[in-house]
């Protein structure tokens, strides 16, 4: 099981049409992709961090998650909507320690 996060902030001013419609719009269009499970879009609460958000998301494995990255849509979204809306990030990919 990998679980991918990605911490980050936007250009868009706080609770504006824009942040909504980004993270709208992240949501329906990575959740489409075949093997991701359990998105969830979260916000910042502490002011130890600059990001404002997280999408987080768990695939079953390597593949799932090699497949995932490669795939049309998430590079779409990471072309047209992620370079140019968010002003930076933080990226983990998470496995369980036994």
């Amino acid at each position: 099981m990998i679980r991918h996060t990605v911490s980050f902030a936007l250009v868009h001013s706080p609770g504006s049409a824009a942040e909504a419609e980004f993270l709208g719009t992240g949501r329906r269009t990575l959740t489409a992709i075949p093997g991701v499970h359990d998105f969830t879009v979260s916000r910042q609460v502490s002011p130890k961090s600059d990001h404002t958000f997280q999408f987080s998301m768990r695939f079953a494995d390597q593949a799932d998650y090699d497949a995932y990255d490669a795939h049309p849509d998430h590079q779409a979204f990471v072309s047209s909507r992620w370079q140019t809306e968010v002003t930076s990030y933080q990226e983990l990919d998470l496995v369980p320690v036994d």
